[in-house]
């Protein structure tokens, strides 16, 4: 903390004029797009790939064909794993740049690429049929998560969120099981009625209102049921009950075998997407905020303080990363496209370099195990209080 304790002598102005200095020469354009479709193809291939290995142990398997038992079992997981991976594709490599706005700038952009038209409406089922509704992901990530970051009013504050679990009188070995249980269905158990919850509360403009909303899964109440009706149940019915269906004409033990596979590849989805996403804000060494920031400068200061990146390299290493790799420059920079910030890092090293500031940067790996640790209770974040 020895670091920081003299957050307020930090040249906070100095950094914002070096900061906006590069957000001057910011020019988006096609081949920004064109890095995008890249992406977007990739996540595509790897959920139709996914689908035709499970479909053919499915109705191989149905006709007892001869297929061994390693066949079947490799193939059918290896790809649920490649399911798993469009999945995560199609939220963080391109439904995140979208939402934030990051190719609107570039001309004569498809409309469907763009903020307002991406995932709207219908297009919904389209471009980002998931747990969670385009809207209020929108609005949990992109205002009060990116705008509050480190503070009570951060929706992804993890210290906060698991006070319960910290103090829960049950063994440590309880506590690691119940968080590797979350990872294992966090964007149905968390993410889903979480944004649904902090949409609600937009009027409030706080998580700490009184008047804040409460989680409701009962279908017996209007909460509930728009819980299960707008966010749940679409994706739900076509996953798990439309896709399986498909197979009946081999027979429901078809049907059967296609669904665990599918429910095999949501449960890389979540482990997937819980390690790129979770860890970084999330650690011992990361800093939280007792006050809302003041100033641009101090909004970029904490957005260095309180971010991590991962390892980072080629357009593949970053894909399987969701380029979630970038946290410090997507932060600082959060309506660009991700092939710019591949270009962005150095410049931003030298930054943080010049105003004295850590710019972490490790395995995901090593960052997971680091947030298991903090979601238990065994550490806790670091805090610049009264500011």
């Amino acid at each position: 903390m020895s670091q920081y304790a003299n957050y307020k002598e930090i040249d906070q102005a100095q950094l914002q004029k070096d900061i906006d200095d590069i957000k001057k020469t910011l020019k988006v354009g096609q081949k920004d797009f064109e890095h995008l479709l890249k992406l977007e193809k990739w996540g595509r291939f790897a959920t139709i790939l996914g689908f035709i290995l499970i479909a053919a142990v499915t109705i191989f398997s149905s006709y007892n064909s001869g297929i061994s038992l390693f066949d079947f079992w490799f193939f059918g997981t290896f790809g649920a794993f490649l399911i798993g991976i469009g999945n995560v594709a199609r939220w963080s490599n391109v439904t995140h740049p979208i939402l934030h706005g990051a190719y609107d700038k570039v001309p004569n952009i498809p409309h469907r690429y763009t903020k307002a038209g991406f995932a709207a409406g219908n297009r919904r089922y389209i471009d980002w049929l998931d747990w969670i509704t385009p809207d209020a992901w929108a609005y949990e990530h992109n205002i009060m998560h990116h705008y509050h970051l480190g503070e009570l009013d951060d929706p992804d504050n993890v210290e906060k969120n698991l006070e319960w679990l910290h103090k829960a009188k049950v063994p440590m070995w309880m506590k690691y099981a119940v968080v590797y249980l979350f990872a294992g269905m966090w964007k149905l158990a968390y993410y889903a009625p979480n944004t649904q919850r902090i949409l609600a509360n937009k009027e409030n403009k706080t998580m700490n209102d009184p008047r804040s909303q409460k989680y409701d899964f009962s279908p017996f109440t209007k909460k509930g049921r728009e819980l299960w009706t707008q966010y749940l149940l679409p994706y739900g019915v076509f996953q798990f009950i439309f896709l399986p269906l498909l197979f009946l004409p081999f027979g429901w033990g078809a049907v059967g075998t296609a669904f665990g596979f599918l429910v095999l590849g949501e449960l890389f989805a979540n482990l997937h997407s819980f390690l790129v996403i979770v860890p970084n804000h999330s650690a011992e060494d990361i800093y939280q905020f007792s006050t809302p920031h003041k100033t641009q400068g101090e909004y970029y200061l904490r957005q260095i303080m309180g971010s991590v990146n991962y390892n980072t390299g080629t357009d593949m290493i970053d894909f399987l990363h969701g380029f979630l790799n970038y946290q410090v420059e997507h932060h600082l920079f959060p309506n660009m496209p991700h092939s710019f910030y591949q270009d962005m890092q150095p410049i931003v090293k030298d930054i943080c370099k010049k105003h004295n500031l850590e710019y972490r940067q490790e395995s995901v790996w090593k960052r997971f195990f680091m947030t298991i640790e903090l979601m238990v209770g065994n550490t806790k974040v670091l805090r610049v209080e009264g500011v």
